[in-house]
């Protein structure tokens, strides 16, 4: 459904559910609920996944590092989703990465104390032992190539998995749409009044659209208290924000296993094969300033590449690989502990009309969040596990466009006319850096964003994805 009729849609329309927040959770919650029978509309300020759900490591994980945390029901649920993500609900979206946790003499883990996590990770993952190990530094080395040799005793070699966390959440969205949910971006709620009238802003008319829905599930994200304080105009504040800066950089030599660096007892950063390129990060520090304002300075830059580099063998990395950069926000529970140490639990508040808001929480897990906020709703879902649309034979549909849209690259003009007609996409940003990943291997140019703005302004048929 194009971004248009569903405007028409919500305009006057009357829902059993609104949803606020278009990431990964906002579209989770609205997926099950249409998968439940509720008529649903989903609006956000933004473009969907532009915030938090694609500005992450990309992972679909369990979180080895919570183990430390003493966290095992979260990494054990996380575990669980992992397999189910890969093996039922999106495996042409999540796939297995191998993994290789250097022990360093200086490092703050030895031997022990890594044989002692994969062996509890691999009982809590229900995996064959050969998948999670010990290894010998020459090993590791074999594993990833540019590891440095000096003071390297060991290594830990266990799998995880990895997505493109914005396509995850599109897929997501695509689903709750094929179930009747009216989904529409740049949507910002601006009002609330009763139980409930929504009043909702279209950012690219401007015109005015008055919802009413039966409940309202608060799903924003970084913005959760300030659409909380639209229902409570004294709400305080209910979450703490945590910045995490990612580089990508364009790789020396290929590299097919990923790098997990231990920084201090707490925290680990990683190097990540991803898409043809690395991706390098993250951060993890309080953020007390706006959400819209997030962004990457220098200093941030700098002290992800060091971190990389400490594993690293000398010129491995550098600023000069570097071809795209970004930031996003973590949501976790409030408390006096610094933020790398702060539980990934999620926070489920109502408010004094009934407005549920719902915050933190993992990508890995955005199915089990789903259930709790709809359990919350009155709904128990005790449904299987449906899969989420591929939607590479919708592309091909586009038989005359089949011509790359930058040479040499695979992505496509059909993939920008699909973007346009299935995806919501609105301005060249939503294709480059959210329904593609060319942003964010260097592909931004100005002629490339002209072009690919004008694909999106014109107007014609979207083709039958059947082929008729």
């Amino acid at each position: 459904m194009r971004r248009e009729e569903a405007l028409d849609r919500l305009a006057g329309g009357r829902f059993d559910l609104a949803v606020v927040g278009g990431g990964i959770v906002g579209a989770g919650v609205a997926a099950l609920a249409a998968e439940h029978g509720l008529s649903v509309a989903l609006v956000d300020r933004g473009d969907f996944a532009s915030g938090t759900s694609s500005a992450s490591s990309k992972l679909i994980h369990g979180g080895l590092r919570y183990l430390r945390m003493g966290d095992f029901r979260l990494v054990r649920e996380a575990l669980q989703e992992s397999q189910t993500l890969a093996t039922r609900v999106a495996p042409h979206l999540v796939r297995p990465l191998r993994f290789v946790l250097p022990v360093f003499d200086e490092g703050p883990y030895g031997r022990s104390a890594i044989r002692a996590g994969l062996w509890l990770y691999r009982a809590l993952a229900g995996s064959p032992g050969e998948a999670f190990r010990l290894v010998d530094a020459p090993e590791a080395r074999r594993l990833v190539p540019a590891l440095r040799a000096e003071r390297l005793t060991a290594a830990g070699a266990y799998s995880d998995a990895q997505t493109n966390d914005a396509r995850l959440c599109l897929a997501v969205l695509r689903s709750a749409e094929a179930r009747g949910a009216v989904v529409v971006n740049y949507a910002e709620l601006v009002g609330l009044a009763g139980a409930f009238e929504l009043d909702v802003a279209d950012r690219i008319e401007g015109s005015p659209v008055r919802v009413a829905a039966r409940a309202v599930v608060n799903a924003a994200g970084p913005w959760v208290d300030r659409v909380r304080r639209l229902e409570d105009p004294g709400a305080g504040r209910s979450v703490a924000l945590s910045k995490g800066v990612h580089l990508v950089l364009r790789p020396r030599e290929p590299w097919s296993t990923a790098l997990t660096i231990p920084q201090d007892g707490t925290r680990v950063s990683f190097v990540l094969p991803w898409e043809g390129m690395l991706l390098l990060g993250t951060t993890d520090e309080r953020y007390e300033a706006d959400p819209d304002e997030v962004g990457v300075d220098a200093a941030e830059e700098a002290q992800v590449l060091a971190e990389a580099a400490r594993a690293l063998v000398p010129g491995a990395v550098g600023a000069e690989d570097v071809v795209a950069r970004f930031a996003g926000l973590r949501v976790l529970p409030l408390g006096p502990a610094g933020t790398a140490r702060a539980r990934r639990e999620v926070t489920i508040l109502r408010g004094p009309k009934g407005m549920l808001s719902v915050a933190g929480g993992k990508l890995t897990t955005y199915r089990r969040i789903a259930r709790a906020v709809l359990a919350e709703l009155g709904v128990r879902d005790r449904q299987p596990p449906s899969p989420l649309p591929d939607v590479a034979p919708e592309v091909l549909a586009y038989a005359d466009a089949l011509e790359p849209l930058v040479p040499g690259e695979p992505e496509l003009v059909a993939h920008v006319l699909h973007a346009r007609d299935r995806e919501w996409a609105v301005r060249a940003e939503d294709v480059l850096r959210r329904r593609t990943t060319l942003a964010l291997r260097g592909f931004d140019e100005p002629e490339l964003r002209r072009r690919v703005d004008e694909l999106l302004s014109a107007r014609s048929p979207a083709p039958d994805p059947a082929g008729r």
